[in-house]
């Protein structure tokens, strides 16, 4: 049986240069194919296609005012900053942009739902259900049936929660929460579409909505006392230990110890 014998050292130079000829013809043929399909106009953005949520804007407008902010064509085009130019058109809150081969990218849209007015009457931002603060054109929105609410922008999603908590609470005495706001103490306040105030006190949404509620469930029997219904209602303050200040129309009292 005969050995291997090693390959001369000149057979194996020429295969060695052969492989990295082959490898470097290989890299320039990709590298080539590469800047014709960047060069080539069939590779053009031509088209955007719009989906999803468009409530606020139309499609139209959409890629009428994001489509001069891409750079680049099908292969180069960053999608991260496609995405940043929607994100930034008013009302919309998410975009997802993904590319559809030869030429053109597919935008998948989900627009604010508005939940409320935010911060004060002078301002033209809202919050959305999910708690989020963003800026929109207050034109767009039925101003009526909106509530405003107020406070630091990082807990906007826990003032959100205490109006869905309290608004209920409310509704069988006929009166509807306008605005609520949590100062920067941490305190609840709430103004009602009769023009009373009310001082809710601070607590968890838990101790806030409990007091609320009995002050709600004895509102009717205090009014009653002085003839007066519960659109009567001045002002409360909520914030006393055992029961709870109120004023009404005509009449200024102290209800200590009111009880369910």
């Amino acid at each position: 049986m005969t050995a291997d014998l090693p390959q001369p050292f000149d057979v194996k130079l020429m295969n060695a240069t052969a492989t990295a000829l082959f490898t470097v013809m290989g890299v320039m043929l990709v590298a080539a194919l590469a800047w014709w399909a960047v060069r080539h106009p069939l590779f053009a953005i031509s088209g955007i296609s719009v989906q999803g949520e468009v409530a606020h804007n139309s499609a139209v407008t959409l890629r009428a005012n994001v489509a001069p902010r891409l750079a680049g064509n099908f292969f180069t085009v960053d999608l991260i900053k496609a995405r940043e130019a929607f994100e930034a058109v008013p009302w919309v809150r998410q975009a997802t942009v993904r590319r559809e081969f030869p030429n053109r990218l597919r935008v998948l849209l989900q627009e604010h739902r508005a939940a409320a007015f935010w911060g004060a009457e002078t301002e033209s931002r809202m919050v959305n259900n999910f708690g989020e603060v963003f800026d929109a054109n207050v034109g767009d929105v039925d101003q009526e049936e909106l509530p405003r609410l107020s406070g630091p922008d990082d807990q906007a999603g826990q003032v959100l929660a205490m109006y869905y908590a309290i608004k209920p609470i409310f509704e069988p005495l006929d009166l509807a929460v306008e605005r609520l706001a949590l100062t920067p103490r941490g305190s609840w306040q709430v103004a009602l579409d009769t023009g009373a105030v009310i001082e809710l006190g601070r607590g968890t949404t838990q101790e806030v909505t409990a007091r609320t509620q009995q002050f709600a469930q004895t509102l009717t029997q205090v009014t009653s006392r002085y003839g007066r219904r519960p659109d009567a209602l001045v002002s409360a303050d909520l914030r006393h230990g055992d029961g709870y200040a109120v004023k009404l129309r005509g009449v200024v009292t102290t209800s200590a110890d009111v009880k369910k």
